[in-house]
């Protein structure tokens, strides 16, 4: 496999033209945040977001986009109200064909692929088909159908470059002809930096007790619920690893999980040389995505430089699995191929889900990933439809574990 990663530059007349899957959540914040300092470069033509209609409502009234949608109906209509009493000019769509009509728009040269879960991949695969660059922050369009996605991308002469941290980080330390193939170009391993989470030092015995709260009190980032709880259960990294394997064109043998609570080193690349390659910075996700949107070159993201001095050391530990089970299920899964990655990612979301609703226990989501795995049959994922109907039925499976129904 070898992945398209960037391989051209597309330099539009005037400014660049962005539309941003889940401009409501941190990272679409971020990219916003990211836009509103070179007003000269990009303007915002869509804005999009599930059910948050008064806040995307504000952006609109602050960016004054072309296009907002909403993936809730009764929410779209009621922000189309909102928008003409503000007088603005921005077009309401709705559903998932609102979000593939938004991502293949003309004027539309970035799409920040930002949507949180399964629900990211129709609108990314959109993308990929109308040849967008394309910012992935959405780590599930290639967790559940890999191949189907960077076919698309290679097919449609689409651009994809990683926004996670993790990701991008590896994308900066490459050589530049990794395209031909890591081993080819002397790349012995990738080295997958991770945090550890809230729980790296807790009593393995205590997590059963843990809550939401304390498992959405992430050391370093500051994300949403789903992915701080994938972050304490390391989940978070399993899917990151399966992302890297399709992303870079390896296996996962070569891509090695290293725990750096610190979260300065954002991952690395070792060589046949005996070098090791990393890149570094605060924590701040406005530096992958200001590196992504203006790539090849550098512009300013706002990120404070980082003090080495005040850093003073840099930790790194090989990760438990006995504590982190997820980490396991991941790495089986990618090495299952077919549909078990797909399998793995919607009992995840279920069981997270669950575990936020209190339905069960901290330490239960990765049973119940295990045995969805072990009961929803693994096909070859060689269709969209074959993904999407293990999704669904992996779903069914551990919903009915999840929550007794």
């Amino acid at each position: 496999m070898i992945s398209p990663i960037a391989s051209f530059i597309r330099v539009p007349d005037g400014p660049v033209g962005v539309t941003i899957l889940g401009a409501t959540g941190s990272i679409g914040m971020s990219t916003l945040d990211v836009i509103s300092r070179h007003p000269d470069k990009y303007r915002v033509i869509a804005l999009t977001a599930n059910s948050q209609l008064e806040r995307l409502v504000a952006l609109c009234r602050d960016f004054k986009p072309q296009y907002a949608v909403l993936v809730d109906s009764n929410a779209a209509e009621k922000a189309g109200s909102l928008m003409k009493e503000a007088n603005l000019n921005t077009q309401v769509l709705s559903g998932i064909e609102g979000l593939e009509t938004v991502v293949a728009l003309e004027d539309v040269q970035q799409v920040m692929a930002a949507i949180v879960g399964a629900a990211g991949l129709r609108p990314a695969l959109a993308a990929a088909r109308a040849g967008k660059r394309i910012l992935l922050a959405n780590k599930e369009a290639l967790v559940m159908s890999g191949k189907i996605f960077m076919d698309e991308v290679r097919a449609n002469n689409a651009e994809l470059l990683p926004i996670d941290s993790e990701h991008n980080a590896i994308f900066q330390s490459m050589p530049p002809n990794y395209l031909n193939g890591l081993e080819k170009v002397g790349v012995k391993k990738i080295l997958l930096t991770a945090s550890g989470g809230p729980f790296r030092d807790a009593d393995i015995s205590s997590l059963e007790k843990v809550t939401p709260e304390q498992a959405c009190d992430h050391p370093n980032w500051k994300m949403g619920k789903k992915i701080s709880v994938d972050s304490a259960t390391m989940m978070n990294k399993g899917l990151e690893v399966i992302e890297a394997c399709w992303l870079f064109g390896t296996s996962p043998d070569h891509i090695q999980v290293v725990i750096h609570p610190q979260s300065i080193i954002h991952s690395m690349v070792a060589y046949d040389d005996g070098s090791v390659m990393a890149q570094m910075g605060n924590p701040d996700m406005r530096t992958p995505i200001a590196h992504s949107m203006a790539w090849p070159e550098r512009m300013k993201s706002g990120v404070a430089d980082l003090d080495l001095f005040e850093v003073s050391r840099l930790d790194f530990e090989r990760p438990d699995m006995n504590r982190f089970p997820c980490l396991q299920l991941a790495y089986d899964a990618i090495n299952q191929g077919g549909t078990a990655p797909a399998i793995l990612n919607a009992a995840n979301e279920v069981a997270v889900q669950a575990f936020l609703d209190k339905s069960i226990s901290f330490t239960e989501i990765s049973g119940i990933i295990a045995r969805t795995l072990d009961q929803v049959a693994n096909e070859d994922a060689t269709t969209l439809a074959v993904v999407l109907d293990a999704d669904s039925s992996a779903r069914k499976v551990a919903h009915s574990m999840a929550y007794g129904v």
